[in-house]
């Protein structure tokens, strides 16, 4: 089976939409060229500068572009080189781009993706290794997207740009020289399903983006001392399955929630609010979080890694909430 990486897959949704709606045009900062992480390589050749916007070095002017170029009947993929510099952005795509549809009563609607990359682990520093998901789940009228292997980057991509209302797409920067199998023909993952990727009953491990292989991981080593731990992936925050969270809960009695973002009213923290208040009862251990620390990412490879969640962190966090003074602890029950 053909394989193909986590960036090349980024292209390949990008040039599959492209090549089937002539209003899917792609702006940003040297997108033209294929971009710092060569996630557009090739792009401009094919489709053209008609198509294919190189911008200024200007967050706010390409959001606003996009904006205006939605708002004309286009389907406008905007990139943001670095997540976080949404921060230089926030009003147009917080104020203007999320609530335009809902302030104009559907009569402006906003069919546009922005998408770029996210998260920690490459040593980039505190301006350029943030996961930011966070700040865009607090904003009403926007779908986030954050896939974890290269055949959910271009299907979910290609759902995004489809999409009628305005999706955010992070793709974690430490995922892009990973490999999973390449998609055959036309290629689109829903919005808003998670995925089982690997069954279990003992425990469940909830992961989004670069998490989900920790969690695999950790899977893995907990099978060595025979604990059976599924492993779901959210892979959309916005809309997002809690179905699929409760009914893994609900047949494990247990959930450990892994995000990158700060534990300070992390994602997570939403994912464990919905767990307690609509599974409780099926609870055989407190609710547990691993999560980044809630400090500015340092540079230095081993303080990075000590601020960041890790397989071996989520194996401890399993560990504890199958001791039997914790399960007694929270329900009752052994």
């Amino acid at each position: 089976m053909a394989q193909l990486t986590y960036r090349e897959a980024v292209a390949g949704a990008l040039a599959q939409e492209m090549a089937r709606d002539e209003r899917v045009v792609l702006l940003g900062e040297d997108v033209g060229s294929g971009g710092v992480f060569k996630t557009t390589a090739g792009l401009r050749d094919r489709f053209g500068t008609d198509r294919v916007w190189d911008t200024p070095i200007s967050e706010q002017a390409i959001a606003g572009a996009a904006m205006g170029a939605a708002a004309a009947g286009l389907r406008p993929v905007a990139e943001i080189m670095f997540s976080d510099f949404y921060a230089t952005c926030w009003d147009q795509v917080a104020n203007e781009i999320a609530k335009a549809c809902y302030m104009t009563g559907g009569q402006l609607r906003m069919p546009l993706v922005i998408r770029g990359t996210n998260g920690g682990g490459l040593g980039f520093g505190a301006q350029h290794s943030q996961a930011i998901e966070n700040w865009a789940m607090c904003v009403p009228g926007i779908k986030i997207v954050s896939p974890s292997d290269p055949s959910d980057m271009w299907g979910l991509l290609a759902a995004a740009i489809r999409d009628d209302e305005p999706v955010l797409v992070f793709e974690h920067k430490a995922l892009f020289g990973t490999k999973g199998e390449a998609p055959a023909g036309d290629h689109v993952v829903g919005l808003g399903e998670a995925a089982v990727r690997r069954t279990g009953d003992d425990v469940t491990l909830v992961g989004l983006a670069r998490t989900v292989g920790m969690c695999l991981e950790a899977a893995s080593t907990l099978a060595d001392d025979g604990v059976s731990a599924e492993v779901l992936d959210l892979r959309t925050l916005v809309p997002l399955d809690a179905a699929a969270v409760l009914a893994s809960v609900r047949r494990t009695g247990r959930v450990v929630i892994v995000e990158e973002n700060p534990g300070q009213l992390g994602w997570g923290a939403g994912v464990a609010a919905i767990v307690a208040e609509e599974a409780f009862a099926d609870l055989r251990a407190p609710v547990r979080r691993v999560s980044g620390g809630n400090v500015p990412l340092p540079v230095a490879a081993a303080m990075e890694a000590a601020v960041l969640p890790s397989a071996d962190k989520v194996v401890a966090a399993v560990r504890d909430v199958l001791t039997p003074a914790t399960v007694t602890s929270a329900t009752g029950r052994g």
